[in-house]
């Protein structure tokens, strides 16, 4: 997590040895500090489908991780091992291969007999696509998680005459969730971060956004540290708070453990 104030600073650290060689590019071009002033609504609307997709890709990667978790520790090889296979294949796939596989194999339109056409547009297809990584670590997690859980825990479920079923339910899981927490917190912030590889395939989110700004305002070189420092710090101001408090939470629940 500290990754993410260190990225802070780093840009900082950058935007000041670039200043001179922006300071000297200014008398040829326009004053990119004021262009950017007027683009910054259009980069925000850009940015809110950046929380969009990676709210939604978050929501859906928690309901497949768990069910893929879940499978993981499953007594039966038919469904712990393809499980398994599945969360390392996944969790090893660099993130931008996951996003042209899924905006290739995924149609634009989808025709549902009774229902009519559906347009699946190439911001869902991203989403779906992110996901499937955040999916198969939370997926780790969980497993990680109830392999954490005292044998104790399953002998006194065992003892109380709990199937393996009930045992996960009421004594096992409750236990694993102030565990999982802070890890989840950590992937959504790398979810958020990974968004703006949607601006390649044509999604205009923030990046996208920022791009199309530049090219609307004459493409000068005087525009890019402005706009792109600009991207950097509101991506830092969504993200660090996230970082803090799972740190908090981390510290916490070793402390209570």
């Amino acid at each position: 997590m500290k990754s993410f104030a260190r990225s802070g600073v780093l840009g900082l650290v950058c935007a000041f040895i670039a200043a001179p060689a922006y300071a000297a590019d200014v008398s040829t071009g326009p004053c990119g500090f004021c262009v950017l002033w007027d683009w910054i609504p259009f980069i925000l609307n850009g940015f809110a489908l950046n929380v969009v997709i990676s709210i939604l890709a978050m929501m859906l990667a928690l309901v497949l991780g768990i069910g893929l978790g879940l499978m993981q520790i499953s007594e039966s090889k038919l469904a712990s091992v393809p499980a398994r296979f599945v969360t390392q294949l996944l969790r090893n796939a660099p993130w931008i291969v996951i996003l042209f596989m899924i905006m290739s194999l995924i149609p634009y339109r989808i025709e549902v007999q009774g229902w009519g056409n559906f347009i699946l547009s190439d911001w869902i297809k991203a989403t779906f696509a992110f996901s499937l990584p955040v999916m198969a670590n939370v997926s780790e997690i969980l497993r990680g998680a109830v392999a954490s859980v005292p044998k104790g825990q399953w002998e006194s479920a065992e003892s109380l005459a709990f199937s393996r079923g009930q045992s996960l339910r009421w004594i096992i899981l409750p236990q694993c969730v102030k565990q999982m927490i802070p890890h989840l917190m950590n992937w959504f912030a790398l979810l958020v971060l990974a968004t703006p590889l949607a601006s390649i395939i044509g999604v205009r989110e923030a990046v996208g956004s920022a791009q199309a700004a530049m090219e609307s305002a004459g493409s000068s070189p005087t525009l890019l540290i402005p706009f792109y420092f600009f991207l950097m710090m509101i991506f830092f101001i969504f993200i660090y708070p996230v970082a803090i408090w799972s740190r908090r939470l981390e510290r916490n629940y070793a402390i209570n453990s």
